[in-house]
């Protein structure tokens, strides 16, 4: 009963994913293509287009001398041809508008229209090589699949530093600050779109494994999906990318000395039935159980209600309340939409100190929360905000991404429960300090 409910659940999860991945991004292509402006008809102008033809007649001639003959009527078409009138703003998506009010020519913060389009489409904007997308999307899935967190801000770091997208969206700070904020909320879009599908393929994986809590990671999505809806509608289009980049910094920097904290001794004594059936799971991993034995020994429900969830982890009991991870869904996801980012850094932290759950079944469990708040935010950025995303590119880094996704689940098992968070500490405290420093200092520490 127990397989024949997690092929149900899994199918679900596929299909889902797969309309929502796919056709977004069709859909929002289509869009933006009809809002390109048609070609100007060459016909006669319409009657409000213009209306020179009466006065292009001979004026009359003053009554006191005798009028010389009058010369033909000149026909109105021929002395000039009439002019196309400007598109109107309407007709315009919000990229080619801030596009048009941007400054042409070569100097910085300038547009100039005759270089090859890059990213976004826009002329002499930034041309990454797919190749490297490919490579940095393995490394993205790989750490989120591995830690349940983390690739919303290694695709942040990719994005603005490795790729150079934050420096040419700092670049229209002064000239152009639509386009600068329209670049950053691309930037932030983007992010998201490697996060999704990383956590959609982790949430099967783990599932299938035994190591996804799953009445946990429901009650973190319901809660999410108010958080993740709210934020684009209410900061798309009104945050820059100096300001992003900082608060980016400081809330990773936080999160990052938060659990430096978690793995001392003294935050280790707190989590005793955490650490006993992280132990329990390494030695069924050291002695080669099969993935079967692993799966039946995982995560298993006991009971499921509205006040109170409990199931066993090798053999450890664990409860929770199902009302505090939906109301600490609305708020990571909230935060998460803001930065841009997929949100596991901050259910990891939520689930390892306020459930007290062993890092092995956190990711999972964290990936599904991820993955739905994903889907809403996503959708909020493109089709309520109208946030444009360089599919070209992106495309060849979820490729990547379903690389490292693949890998991550398998290889998390052989990495003690403690080195795990240690890496996650190590990641947070330098990235956060590095974005901090920068976004307010104007500072830059090696690779940010």
């Amino acid at each position: 009963m127990e397989v024949y409910m997690r092929n149900k659940i899994l199918m679900v999860l596929v299909v889902f994913s797969t309309v929502m991945f796919f056709s977004a991004g069709s859909l929002m292509a289509q869009s933006q293509e009809a809002a390109k402006p048609q070609a100007p008809a060459t016909a006669a102008p319409s009657a409000g287009a213009q209306k020179p033809a009466t006065p292009l007649a001979a004026p009359a001639a003053p009554a006191a001398t005798p009028a010389p003959a009058a010369p033909a009527p000149k026909a109105a078409a021929p002395a000039e041809a009439p002019k196309a009138a400007a598109p109107a703003a309407g007709t315009l998506s919000k990229l080619e508008q801030a596009i048009a009010q941007t400054p042409q020519g070569t100097g910085k913060g300038e547009i100039n229209p005759d270089s090859p389009r890059g990213f976004l489409g826009i002329p002499g904007g930034p041309t990454p090589f797919w190749f490297y997308g490919i490579l940095w999307g393995i490394w993205v899935g790989w750490i989120f699949s591995t830690v349940g967190a983390f690739g919303g801000i290694m695709a942040g770091v990719g994005h603005i530093s490795v790729f150079g997208l934050g420096d040419y969206a700092a670049s229209f700070r002064k000239t152009s600050p639509v386009l600068n904020k329209l670049v950053t909320d691309s930037i932030r879009t983007s992010n998201q779109y490697l996060v999704g599908l990383s956590a959609l393929m982790s949430s099967v994986t783990y599932y299938r494994m035994g190591r996804l809590v799953l009445p946990l990671g429901i009650a973190l999505a319901v809660g999410g999906i108010a958080g993740a809806y709210l934020i684009p509608v209410l900061t798309a289009g009104k945050i820059s990318l100096k300001a992003y980049v900082g608060y980016f910094g400081i809330i990773v920097f936080v999160i990052g000395a938060f659990l430096f904290y978690d793995t001392a001794p003294a935050g280790q004594a707190k989590k005793k039935k955490a650490k006993q059936a992280a132990q329990a799971f390494q030695e069924a991993v050291k002695k080669g159980a099969s993935a079967g034995d692993l799966a039946a020994q995982g995560v298993q429900v006991k009971s499921w209600s509205l006040s109170r969830v409990n199931f066993s982890f090798y053999g450890v009991e664990f409860n929770f309340n199902p009302i505090w991870p939906v109301v600490g869904g609305f708020f990571i996801a909230a935060l998460s939409a803001f930065l841009g980012i997929g949100g596991g850094f901050l259910y990891v932290p939520f689930l390892t100190n306020i459930v007290n759950l062993p890092m092995y079944v956190v990711a999972g469990t964290s990936a599904l929360a991820v993955f739905v708040s994903m889907i809403t935010s996503i959708f909020t950025f493109m089709f309520v905000k109208g946030t444009p995303i360089d599919f070209l590119f992106v495309g060849a880094e979820l490729v990547g991404i379903a690389v490292g996704s693949v890998v991550g689940p398998y290889t998390s098992k052989y990495i003690p429960d403690i080195w795990l968070k240690r890496l996650f500490v190590v990641l947070a405290l330098y990235i956060g300090l590095g974005y901090t420093l920068r976004g307010f200092l104007d500072i830059r520490l090696p690779g940010i």
